[in-house]
């Protein structure tokens, strides 16, 4: 077994919070709470590099993340 360090995101809407891991494209989730949303991304992350695995794909940690804002006029 090996463990994997993944960054995620986690966002709170009017229906409670989103997560999604960026460096697997589909990957997210939700949750009414930030730590049910958090137990379901973990599960999510889980099973994608399960069906990764499975399929015989590389799976490569992210060497660096950078999490940054911009600001846009209109």
């Amino acid at each position: 077994m090996r463990n994997y360090t993944l960054p995620i995101i986690i966002e709170r809407d009017a229906e409670g919070f989103y997560v999604s891991c960026p460096p697997l494209q589909g990957c997210y989730s939700r949750g009414d709470t930030y730590d049910e949303a958090l137990n379901n991304i973990k599960d999510a992350i889980r099973l994608h590099l399960e069906d990764r695995q499975t399929d015989r794909d590389e799976l490569v940690e992210p060497k660096s993340f950078s999490l940054s804002t911009v600001e846009v006029s209109i």
